[in-house]
């Protein structure tokens, strides 16, 4: 009996201790086993369909003028103007925001600006007077657009334009080299100047301007990877018998740019100067014609105006007219209906 007694207190003893160690360690995770059992035919295959494959896309150089641009396009505010959807001022005192700009004749805008610097407000006189116009740059598809170009509009009212306008003339006739620098050119000359060039005793960059006959453009062939972009040709009208009025024109003509928008391509600007105030209104009106009548010759083969405003003002005011650039355009229509009605009068007469 007591060995029983001794045993069972053992035994006792065995269980409080596993008690304790049970408080002290805390009971282990349930382990669940997982068996791969073999799954319908035609589950893996659907699963893996459904899975969206994340494609990275790699992206090219983006230039910094086309970087978000959806975005910038949405915070930026349109350089295109557009009145049309405003009313008509009914007097002369008016919000402009609220209606539409005045068109001007283009004598009544240039007495405007004189009146701003007459010597008791402005004392601007001789102040330069300003043309800014706007175009529409969409070209003969929507996505093509009008690239940017520089040209020389020749006018007969000369002005200082204040620019240093450097010229080199080609030509193999001396009758034509003369008649060139005694237009303004810098240097004319014909097979010798093509290979003081060469020889590098003339510099060709240090002439903005590059002019030819067309009698020497087989010799001047050995230039055009000096010229470049200069080389002469028609489409940039810088080749031409009539040397002397070429010359003229790049010499004092309106030299203009047109430049497009970086984010707008289809809005373009050009802004130059037509001369000065105190030289006659019709004059100025005259360099006027000339100019947008120039530039319209660079319009594409499309529907709708090339030409959308234009504005006229001289500094330091900041007051900009508009003024109607189709009356222009109009003149010109008449004068070649006027034309060709007098040659089918001359053609009936003839029969």
């Amino acid at each position: 009996m007591a060995f029983l007694s001794r045993k069972i207190c053992f035994v006792s003893h065995l269980i409080t201790t596993q008690n304790a160690l049970n408080r002290l360690i805390p009971p282990t995770v349930n382990v669940l086993q997982s068996r791969n059992y073999a799954a319908r035919k035609g589950t893996r295959e659907r699963k893996q369909k459904k899975k969206v494959k994340v494609e990275i896309q790699k992206i090219g150089f983006i230039p910094h003028n086309l970087r978000n641009r959806d975005k910038q396009l949405a915070e930026r505010p349109s350089r295109k103007y557009d009145d049309s959807w405003k009313g008509e001022p009914v007097d002369n005192v008016y919000p402009m925001k609220y209606y539409k700009h005045i068109v001007h004749p283009f004598a009544e805008a240039i007495k405007a600006h004189r009146e701003t610097h007459h010597p008791d407000m402005y004392n601007k006189p001789d102040s330069k007077v300003y043309a800014t116009i706007e175009l529409n740059m969409q070209g003969e598809k929507k996505t093509r657009f009008v690239d940017n170009f520089k040209r020389y509009a020749p006018i007969t009212h000369k002005y200082d334009h204040g620019e240093i306008r450097t010229i080199i003339v080609f030509a193999k006739n001396e009758d034509s080299q003369k008649e060139a620098l005694d237009a303004g050119a810098q240097l004319a000359g014909g097979v010798n100047l093509i290979k003081q060039i060469q020889n590098g005793q003339v510099v060709l960059h240090d002439f903005e301007h590059v002019i030819a006959h067309p009698d020497i453009m087989p010799e001047l062939v050995a230039l055009r990877g000096v010229m470049k972009r200069k080389f002469p040709s028609q489409r940039t009208d810088t080749l031409d018998i009539n040397l002397g009025q070429l010359v003229d024109k790049f010499l004092y003509g309106i030299g203009y740019q047109a430049k497009k928008d970086e984010y707008e391509k289809d809005f373009g600007e050009i802004e130059t100067v037509l001369g000065t105030l105190d030289m006659r209104e019709k004059h100025l009106e005259e360099n006027f014609a000339v100019l947008v009548r120039d530039v319209m010759t660079q319009k594409p083969k499309r529907d709708g105006p090339f030409i959308t405003r234009c504005l006229i003002w001289s500094p330091p005011s900041r007051e900009k007219l508009k003024v109607n650039h189709e009356v222009y355009f109009k003149e010109d229509t008449k004068s070649t209906k006027s034309k060709r009605e007098e040659i089918v009068k001359d053609e009936a007469v003839a029969l």
